[in-house]
């Protein structure tokens, strides 16, 4: 059985940080390419950053580049979201995916002051 949990939500005000993690179990992880996406309210789902399997490469969407950054470890099974300078914007409920279509329950992110 597939399971991915995700951890590290909270909150915190404008210019604050959190490192959400997802911990993976029941599958290959260290052969899937892993998200993060995030909903905020009455939004949909939006894909946030991403990490392929092999040498990692990393995306992220344009709003949080040089502020969030995704990593895995491999012999742990996770993967983490270094979030850094976050502003209201950011507020969603986060979620991870692993390629193709697992997901976790999510985790609530609130920026606010």
């Amino acid at each position: 059985q597939v399971q991915l949990v995700e951890s590290g939500g909270g909150s915190v005000q404008p210019g604050g940080s959190l490192t959400l993690s997802c911990v993976t179990s029941g599958l290959t992880f260290s052969t899937r390419a892993m998200s993060w996406y995030r909903q905020a309210p009455w939004e949909e789902r939006k894909l946030v950053a991403s990490i392929t399997s092999g040498v990692g490469i990393t995306t992220y969407v344009d709003s949080v580049k040089g502020r969030f950054t995704i990593a895995r470890d491999n012999a742990k099974n996770t993967v983490s979201l270094q979030m850094n300078n976050l502003q209201p914007e950011d507020t969603a409920v986060y979620y991870c995916n692993a390629w193709p279509d697992y997901w976790g329950k999510g985790t609530q992110v609130t920026v606010s002051s």
